[in-house]
């Protein structure tokens, strides 16, 4: 490769990997480093001095000049930092190339690209692309970590029993959906591209950067809302909070600042597009929209929702309320599992006992 060649491939290789220019030349000259210490056995640091215009290269070699060059396990060959003190020549190998060169003084040598044989060229290039595929995954991994909280496009790469590993589209950046995140009704086939929520990204213990993402948090379907909702994008409808049982149901409390605004309609759509929408990405899991209410017993009521409540009493005090029902709406009201009651406690903040209306004129009579 002729020097024209070479800004051209610096050029293409600063636009395809989105580096920087002084990274990919650093890279160039931790790699010649390595190879020049290869070749000929002396530990230096390069630096490589580039003229575009003239589509000149000068590759300088520089240490700092010892009465003996410190070798064994006393010499430091780290090329992770550039620190002259870590690169030594001693005196009688800088006079070779200075015949002034004196002790605690920086040997310098333009090195001739024909000194690094082809053995040597390769071992740069290999700590060249290592380096570069390195800077790659920080940059992913700090764009990641910049987008914790958001939905992304992932393909599927492969799953195990414990966890499904997706590919973060756009990044090349693996990232791990563990079983646990992951709605019980949902199976992922490899090859598949779905919507994922970035929950958080942290350091494995085996040191290693990861990603983590769900498709079971609530937060998932959040986003979701967001995407699908207009008026909650403005801000001109707010979501005040949101309960999920991943697969099952979700429920959240919405509310506006303008009284002209329908909150619940909003999210709702036209003939239901708009919930419908989010329901078949969550496989049909059903999603309950409430009108968030300052009345604590306006709200449980509305949270309790599809099941019709008679009345409540409030224990403002412990965060409690008893709910009576219709006989005929306790199943409905406490829900499968007692999924419908949980959410609403969750969603309210209040403990939740629900009764029928029998058994509290019972009570009362008796």
């Amino acid at each position: 490769m002729n020097n024209k060649d070479f800004f051209a491939a610096l050029d293409e290789l600063e636009k395809s990997s989105k580096l920087e220019r002084e990274m990919i030349i650093s890279s160039l000259e931790h790699g010649l480093s390595s190879a020049l210490k290869k070749e000929t056995g002396l530990d230096r640091a390069v630096s490589l001095q580039l003229y575009p215009e003239k589509f000149e290269i000068r590759c300088v070699a520089y240490a700092k000049v010892v009465e003996e060059e410190v070798d064994g396990e006393e010499r430091k060959n780290s090329f992770e930092e550039m620190d002259i003190e870590e690169h030594r020549i001693s005196l009688k190998e800088a006079r070779k190339i200075d015949p002034d060169a004196k002790i605690g003084e920086i040997s310098r040598e333009i090195i001739p690209p024909e000194k690094v044989s082809r053995i040597a060229a390769q071992t740069a290039s290999q700590v060249v692309l290592q380096k570069i595929n390195d800077a790659k995954k920080t940059m992913a991994h700090d764009e990641m970590t910049k987008r914790e909280g958001e939905l992304v496009q992932a393909i599927v790469r492969r799953a195990e029993p414990t966890a499904t590993y997706v590919e973060i589209v756009g990044t090349q950046m693996e990232a791990v959906l563990p079983l646990n995140e992951q709605p019980f009704n949902e199976k992922y086939s490899v090859g598949k591209q779905i919507k994922v929520y970035v929950k958080k990204v942290r350091i494995n213990p085996k040191g290693q950067q990861q990603v983590i993402v769900s498709r079971a948090d609530a937060g998932y379907v959040k986003k979701l809302f967001e995407i699908e909702v207009p008026e909650i994008r403005s801000n001109l409808v707010k979501i005040k909070n949101i309960v999920r049982e991943a697969g099952f149901r979700t429920k959240l409390s919405v509310y506006s600042e303008d009284p002209n605004v329908d909150s619940t309609g909003a999210c709702i759509g036209p003939k239901g597009a708009r919930v419908n929408a989010i329901v078949s990405e969550l496989n049909g899991e059903k999603v309950d929209v409430i009108l968030y209410s300052n009345d604590p017993s306006e709200y449980i009521t509305r949270a309790l929702s599809p099941a019709k409540v008679s009345m409540v009493r409030l224990n403002q005090t412990e965060n409690q309320a008893i709910v009576v029902v219709p006989d005929d709406k306790l199943s409905l009201a406490i829900g499968k599992n007692g999924q419908n009651a949980k959410l609403a406690a969750r969603l309210t903040g209040y403990k939740i006992d629900i009764k029928p209306y029998t058994q509290v004129m019972t009570e009362i009579d008796s």
